[in-house]
């Protein structure tokens, strides 16, 4: 799965942990280290809420994915064609 969180990362470098995290959202710290291992993720309201937390913007915790902005727009392209023939 990508990486599509920098969780793990920006509580480093606050240097918080998962479980203060957990504590603070009133989450269970496993779902908590699931977000932080990319195997799942925060909806965009807890987003909002870690983002408060940490004293951080939204985007901080979300990484750039080169890949797959690339790909979007290759789909997209590709549908454009398509539409056009």
């Amino acid at each position: 799965m990508a990486n599509i969180n920098r969780l793990k990362v920006v509580l480093a470098e606050k240097r918080k942990t998962s479980k203060w995290l957990a504590s603070e959202l009133k989450k269970d710290p496993a779902t908590v280290s699931k977000w932080c291992t990319n195997t799942s993720q925060p909806d965009l309201h807890t987003l909002t809420k870690i983002a408060f937390l940490l004293g951080i913007e939204v985007r901080e915790l979300i990484n750039k994915n080169q890949d797959i902005y690339d790909c979007l727009l290759y789909t997209s392209d590709a549908a454009d064609d398509l539409t056009r023939v």
